[in-house]
């Protein structure tokens, strides 16, 4: 790198091989189809004021993508007393034929869930194992029900493959799973196996990583520079980081274990062995208890605790979110984000005592970081780290639009929905 930059100017034009014009056509076609994915339909003038490119280049552009099957032409809906004279509007929408395939392991349960372009979720299938399998063990239930997904899907439609939120650290190089305490598994080669099992392509990324990544391209994060995610789920609290715009991912990609966040000396230890953690801290199993339910039953959660709750919950509450505001309150400090989104039973949480929860995370930063963040739940609700995981799964094809081409499938009569359950 230091030797070409110390080439005189003209040696360094004499190297360079000019404009490769289908390079820069894949990335004029993925503007389009990324803009369709994550906005929804819209007009090719409203494509062009987007993207800044003239009318006719993005006329080109969309029916190279509409004759790869890749987008549709639909007309838009007029609304309202009075109708527009002439001509309908015709919007370009993605296509429904192209799906990705998403998969979260639990501790009790894998989901497996059927994600078309757009980020629309058509089917969710969760597989109840009781407890924690092997990565073998899991690998096998996901072929099976990948399987029979495959076999109701349309004749004409296209999986571009798999993207598994795992509750852990992951490798981005070969999608192995360095460390999921969670599931009890350490060096496991996940996307290698589930790959030769499904004959389809495998990532992998942390579960929270990824609710993150779909929040910010479908739901209130999509555009706020600065936000930090904090998931809880059953016996662990994992979270992501946006700065300036762009994934705080480390040296490692290991960055945004916010439940391993230490906040007090002692305490009892998480699932990863680390004492006085947020993910100690704070449990939905000790919430839910508290509140009388059974642990099976959490869903019921936010019904529970907006309603007249007995001193045990209350108090058990209290103590959650002062270790949470505390939490919480650290990481404002340190990232100074825009936005706080608390997934899974963190919302819950942020629900039932909002005031309190915020004066905590007040208490724990300086007032000019503090005033202008917006603490929410995930616009998403549960179905986001699915849509995270598919997300995975369709980059390649929204990085470029000419490594698929629907043309050549024969068109069934009926490609716009998968048909039957194949749980």
């Amino acid at each position: 790198m230091h030797e070409s930059l110390s080439r005189a100017p003209a040696e360094r034009f004499r190297a360079t091989k000019g404009s490769n014009l289908d390079r820069l056509r894949a990335h004029n076609l993925s503007a389009i189809l990324t803009r369709l994915h994550r906005d929804g339909p819209n007009s090719r003038s409203n494509l062009a004021a987007a993207t800044g490119l003239n009318r006719s280049t993005v006329t080109i552009l969309v029916n190279e993508l509409i004759e790869r099957g890749l987008a549709v032409e639909s007309t838009a809906a007029q609304t309202g007393a009075k109708k527009a004279v002439g001509r309908p509007s015709v919007d370009v929408a993605v296509s429904d034929r192209v799906f990705a395939i998403a998969v979260s392991p639990e501790i009790d349960a894998i989901t497996v869930s059927v994600v078309g372009l757009g980020g629309r979720i058509r089917r969710v299938i969760r597989y109840d194992t009781g407890s924690t399998g092997t990565m073998r063990e899991s690998v096998a239930i996901v072929a099976l029900v990948i399987e029979g997904i495959l076999s109701m899907l349309p004749s004409d439609a296209r999986v571009v493959g798999v993207g598994v939120a795992v509750p852990g650290l992951t490798n981005d190089r070969d999608g192995s799973v360095t460390l999921a305490p969670h599931l009890g598994w350490r060096g496991e080669p996940l996307a290698a196996e589930l790959g030769a099992a499904v004959g389809l392509p495998i990532w992998t990324a942390n579960d929270a990583h990824l609710g993150l990544l779909a929040e910010t391209n479908f739901g209130s994060g999509s555009h706020v520079g600065s936000v930090v995610y904090v998931y809880g789920g059953a016996g662990r609290i994992g979270g992501g980081i946006i700065s300036g715009g762009h994934p705080v991912k480390g040296a490692n990609g290991y960055a945004g274990e916010l439940g391993h966040f230490r906040i007090r000396s002692g305490g009892s230890r998480d699932s990863a062995g680390l004492q006085g953690t947020l993910e100690s801290e704070v449990s939905r199993d000790a919430l839910v208890e508290s509140a009388g339910l059974d642990r099976r039953d959490y869903q019921r959660l936010d019904e529970v605790l907006a309603e007249k709750r007995t001193p045990a919950a209350q108090q058990e509450i209290d103590r959650q979110i002062e270790a949470l505001g505390t939490a919480l309150g650290t990481m404002v400090t340190i990232f100074n984000p825009d936005l706080i989104v608390l997934g899974g039973f963190l919302g819950s949480l942020l629900d039932a005592e909002p005031e309190r929860l915020r004066g905590m995370i007040a208490r724990e930063t300086l007032a000019p970081q503090f005033s202008a963040v917006r603490i929410i739940r995930p616009t998403l609700g549960e179905e986001i780290t699915l849509i995270g995981a598919a997300e995975l799964a369709f980059e390649e094809l929204l990085s470029d639009p000419t490594t698929l081409d629907l043309s050549t499938i024969d068109q069934g009569p009926d490609a716009a929905e998968p048909e039957g359950d194949p749980a």
